[in-house]
């Protein structure tokens, strides 16, 4: 394998790891479904690559899912949750913008000192992405942990699930039947989403978790 297509891979894998830290940075909601937009496009961009890489032309088929499903239909879907709902654009934060990165950058350490020492039988060209994957993943959910507002833990899940697509991509690729039942769940657990925020909001008047856990408490 030239060291091109090594080089290419390891630029959109740690492009979604970068993609994963602006979302953690992010602050308002339209910001936070766009970078998630963006990440979901470098996602499919890294399948193409890797369908190449491996001679693996069904990856085209999760590619494309990605674009159609992740990039394109889900952020069209979460804005226009946001407007139907109301939602107040700017984000609740639990801890701060910098304690937060500080803390995603120990992650991201962390996962490639352990995924690079658990994987050193592997090949290099999976032992980097399977690492970079595991960022993605540990930064979702950092991302799900350090935001009050529902959608944006929505968005948080949906970028953890990003960074399980790219391990199982980077290794050797995913069956055609798990690739189409990954969309169909997604597509089933949007539309969960969707009604359970729409019963939220129109239960407690907000989307806000800590308003729902004041709530709870006031009831006990």
């Amino acid at each position: 394998m030239s060291a091109l297509v090594f080089d290419v891979s390891h630029l959109l894998a740690g492009s979604l790891v970068l993609m994963s830290f602006v979302l953690l940075y992010q602050d308002r909601l339209p910001s936070l479904i766009n970078t998630f937009a963006l990440q979901s496009l470098l996602l499919s961009l890294a399948i193409g690559w890797q369908a190449q890489a491996q001679g693996a032309p069904h990856l085209l088929v999760t590619a494309a899912l990605a674009i159609v499903l992740k990039a394109i239909l889900i952020p069209m879907v979460l804005r226009r949750l946001v407007r139907s709902l109301g939602i107040h654009r700017t984000i609740e934060t639990v801890v701060g913008i910098g304690p937060a990165m500080l803390a995603g950058m120990a992650l991201v350490a962390l996962a490639m000192a352990l995924m690079l020492r658990v994987t050193a039988a592997a090949n290099i060209f999976a032992r980097e992405d399977l690492a970079f994957a595991l960022s993605v993943v540990l930064l979702g959910l950092l991302v799900m942990v350090t935001r009050r507002n529902a959608v944006s833990q929505v968005i948080g899940f949906m970028s953890l699930e990003n960074g399980l697509v790219l391990a199982a991509t980077g290794a050797k690729g995913m069956p055609m039947v798990v690739e189409t039942s990954v969309a169909f769940s997604i597509l089933i657990a949007l539309i969960v989403i969707g009604i359970f925020l729409f019963r939220i909001r129109e239960r407690f008047d907000t989307v806000d978790v800590a308003a729902l856990d004041e709530f709870r408490g006031d009831r006990q």
